[in-house]
């Protein structure tokens, strides 16, 4: 019997190694959740909030140049503003979606067979855009248009459904918009920011009734875990990708999502 410490820590771990890859960090944790037998109400919120530890690894993985844009904010440079107005202009469609169909959204984090299910479909079309991506018009997160922005923020809400992968579906909605590979997967982590941030504040605020402090230890706990591993990943990701594309990602989706599902017909 895994112990329950144990149990959050190896969520953790799971967490930081999945949130910036495009194969569902949720739907991993909905399939692990299942598998150690942590389930629940107060796990829901447990596996919103843990996702905050791989958000702040962004912030110091890219410190400089979020302190740049702060900087150049004050200073009224082109380009900070131009940054900033692309994160918003993509955070937006989430938050107004979010906020409409959390109970939904709720409902579904504790359905395992709908990860399964789209973790093949999103391997596949993982496949497919690769193959159909051929124009770069935009290399760097300040030359994205603003209708290009908001369009992939709309593309981000494809990931309330468990298991599409919230940096997959914005990575691959940035690439059929012409936007370059290094420069979608930096854009999907910067937007991960202000989505995250409150998509956990949302979910600990609604869930607060049904919190006590040993599941607030319980999220420090995993959140510490996501955020020391999610460190080492975050770089490592943007190499990995500028290498070999987005490929080796979809076919593990794929793998993954058939045996869970048979996993999951034969309990």
């Amino acid at each position: 019997m895994v112990s329950d410490t144990l149990t959050y820590i190896l969520l953790g771990i799971l967490e930081g190694l999945t949130e910036f890859l495009p194969v569902s960090s949720t739907g991993h944790l909905i399939l692990a959740s299942s598998l150690l037998g942590f389930e629940g109400e107060s796990s829901v919120a447990f596996k919103i909030a843990i996702q905050l530890g791989a958000i702040l690894a962004v912030l110091v993985a890219y410190w400089s140049r979020f302190w740049g844009i702060a900087k150049g904010l004050i200073a009224r440079d082109s380009g900070a503003i131009a940054f900033t107005r692309n994160i918003i202009l993509g955070f937006l469609p989430a938050l107004a979606i979010g906020v409409v169909a959390y109970d939904a959204i709720r409902a579904a984090i504790q359905t395992p067979m709908i990860v399964a299910v789209m973790l093949v479909l999103g391997g596949i079309a993982i496949l497919v855009i690769e193959r159909m991506v051929k124009r770069v018009r935009f290399d760097s997160v300040e030359a994205i248009p603003f209708g290009t922005a908001t369009g992939i923020g709309i593309v981000q809400c494809l990931a309330m459904v468990p298991g599409v992968s919230r940096s997959g579906a914005t990575i691959m909605g940035a690439l059929l918009m012409g936007v370059e590979r290094k420069t979608a997967a930096e854009f999907s982590f910067f937007l991960a920011v202000p989505t995250m941030i409150a998509a956990t504040a949302y979910a600990l605020w609604k869930d607060r009734a049904l919190l006590s402090m040993d599941d607030l230890g319980a999220i420090a706990i995993g959140f510490t875990a996501a955020f020391l591993v999610a460190l080492g990943v975050v770089k490592a990701f943007v190499a990995v990708v500028s290498r070999y594309g987005f490929a080796p990602f979809a076919w593990y989706r794929i793998a993954l999502g058939l045996v869970a599902a048979m996993w999951l017909m034969a309990r």
